[in-house]
């Protein structure tokens, strides 16, 4: 077993394995001065449009400026947040980036009157202005759409002056994540481990040595512990906001609100919850019965779940054999798109650093105007390949949309966003499947299918989302969540879904604390429906070939001007209906049955 080293400081990382920021800006001071720009563009927008935004000429003339400042301060805002995310331990970006914060919710407050003076117009006029504008008519058709929850503007310009403070749950959870907790080292047979946030989710978790994995889930879990109350706290604030906004804004339900940004019905959003739930659990219980059969385990625990059926068969991958796998992996997207691979490679688009105070996981960030940056911590294992992979689905879409659309038409549905990402993943594994007609490495391959792509999103964040809902409901109906009803909630959806055949114990009820993405809305169920969508496209790409990719890369372009279902629909899949998701979970079941049989077929 490889030794595990302490988490170095930021400061000691080669450079080579971190991001390039000055992509964004090369000097502090070209930073201030986009800050000093948007200001004075928010003044000038004041004196010359408040209280005369009561033509089409005007009120288009008003978008043309609204959408350079949000190119301004969308830009600002994302370098000092990437330069934040990767060590949350330096203090001085913390203290540029909240002043940024204060500035952006300042500009946001001053300008709030743009959308409340539009939004009052008569529907009529609406229409006419949209109908001769070209960059912002999604813009002003979401104006009319939302016009039934629109406040009056004095409450709209203090809702906008409160956006630092309305994201202070979410900073109070990074916080005691990322600068806060301390992992002590932990001992098994007599040797010490060095433990840390990163260190578990992106090593221990996957480790084959069976006493190591559990004492390490043991150790992490009790440090979690300690900070249960507090984050509770956060996460109960945060959702406690939104239901208040949701009433504010005369939604029936917090649900309602949620989804209303998402353009999303709630049929679609319950449907994939309980389709999953009830449909794939006994798929995913017999996947751990094997595992559990594969590794001799005394009893299958939630510690068990991320190791690999093949745990000798895992070739360790660097960085630049990353590089061969993901070009070769997703040329079937065309040349342009395996350039924008070479260019994440050659101009550091990607953080590879392991280090002490850095964000947790994975993303992609994708500035307006600029190049994507990506957030990863790289283990030398092919789960990297496939979450860089996915990432690069994410970057590949935003290239895509930012380029073809105006800044308005790149809010793609969170329903949506996670199709591009997914799908990236499902060509890697698909062309690797290709290389090599072995028994064991195709096991392997479709082992990491199961394993990462379809357990990272069908599973993991669907249970997340399952939990997720019954915190909702309770809120809904007037109640509050604290640290020991959360952790009943989590074990009670785990229970649920993985039945006798996984041990949920208490330690696994602390799964609620794991996750960022609660602070984001109804975040986490989008992950299985992109999902959905990745297997069903991926399926056209392999009957279909060209066509089916070229009906894809329009959907990428598409950004947001169509909604969930109709950028689905560009792709010749219709997620109205039930039939996309229980296709996917059969298909699902299916590898689980191969997986089996090559298993019997190695051992025989």
């Amino acid at each position: 077993m490889a030794i595990r080293m302490e988490l170095t400081s930021r400061k000691d990382v080669p450079v080579e394995l971190t991001w390039d920021l000055s992509l964004i800006y090369e000097k502090e001071e070209e930073l201030y001065r986009d800050a000093e720009e948007a200001k004075s563009l928010a003044q000038r927008m004041v004196q010359e449009y408040k209280g005369k935004l009561n033509t089409p000429r005007v009120i288009n003339k008003c978008l043309d400026d609204y959408r350079e400042l949000l190119r301004l301060i969308y830009q600002v805002n994302h370098y000092c947040e990437l330069a934040v995310s990767v060590d949350y331990y330096d203090s001085g970006n913390q203290e540029r980036s909240e002043k940024m914060s204060r500035l952006s919710a300042e500009i946001s407050s001053s300008l709030s009157f743009v959308e409340s003076e539009i939004s009052q117009q008569e529907e009529s006029m609406l229409q006419e202005t949209a109908a001769m504008a070209t960059d912002n008519r999604c813009y002003l058709q979401d104006i009319l759409r939302s016009k039934p929850h629109q406040m009056h503007p004095e409450a709209e310009r203090a809702l906008a002056a409160l956006g630092q403070t309305f994201g202070a749950p979410y900073q109070i959870y990074n916080m005691a994540k990322l600068a806060d907790m301390k992992f002590p080292a932990f001992t098994v047979r007599d040797r010490e481990y060095p433990l840390g946030y990163s260190l578990f989710e992106d090593d221990y978790e996957y480790e084959a040595d069976t006493q190591v994995r559990r004492a390490a889930f043991a150790a992490f879990s009790s440090k979690l512990r300690e900070y249960e109350n507090v984050t509770a706290a956060a996460y109960n604030t945060q959702v406690q906001t939104e239901k208040t906004m949701a009433s504010l804004r005369g939604f029936d339900s917090v649900f309602d609100s949620l989804l209303f940004e998402q353009k999303v019905t709630r049929e679609m959003y319950d449907r994939q919850i309980d389709v999953i739930m009830e449909e794939l659990a006994p798929h995913m219980r017999r996947y751990a019965r094997l595992l559990k059969k594969i590794h001799k385990l005394d009893r299958m625990t939630f510690a068990d779940l991320k190791i690999a059926v093949d745990p000798e068969y895992d070739p360790k991958v660097t960085i630049q054999q990353s590089r061969e796998y993901i070009e070769k992996g997703l040329s079937v997207l065309g040349e342009e798109y395996v350039e924008m691979v070479r260019a994440a490679y050659r101009d550091r688009w990607v953080d590879f650093a392991r280090n002490a105070g850095k964000s947790t996981g994975g993303f992609c960030d994708s500035p307006y105007g600029k190049n994507s940056f990506i957030l990863l911590t790289w283990n030398d294992r092919m789960a990297d390949v496939f979450t860089l992979a996915h990432e690069l689905g994410h970057a590949g879409h935003f290239k895509a949309c930012n380029s073809a659309q105006s800044i308005y038409d790149t809010n793609v549905s969170t329903y949506f966003v996670e199709a591009p990402s997914t799908m990236n993943e499902l060509l890697m594994a698909h062309y690797m499947l290709k290389t090599d007609s072995d028994p064991r490495f195709r096991r392997w391959v479709l082992s990491c299918m199961i394993g990462n792509t379809y357990y990272h999103n069908f599973v993991t964040h669907l249970l997340e989302a399952a939990y997720q809902r019954e915190v909702y409901r309770i809120v809904d109906g007037g109640g509050s969540v604290n640290a020991e009803t959360l952790s009943r909630l989590m074990r009670e959806t785990l229970r649920k879904f993985w039945g006798e055949d996984v041990e949920i114990t208490e330690d696994a009820a602390l799964t609620w604390m794991r996750q960022p993405h609660y602070y984001m809305g109804l975040y986490s169920y989008t992950y299985s429906a992109g999902l959905t969508v990745a297997t069903q496209v991926c399926r056209r790409i392999e009957q279909e070939g060209r066509p089916a990719v070229e009906d894809w890369k329009r959907v990428l372009a598409a950004g947001s001007t169509k909604d969930p279902a109709g950028l689905a629909a560009m792709a010749g899949v219709d997620i109205t209906t039930d039939e996309p998701l229980r296709d996917t979970i059969a298909y699902i079941g299916g590898i689980i049955d191969e997986i089996e049989k090559l298993t019997e077929q190695l051992t025989a």
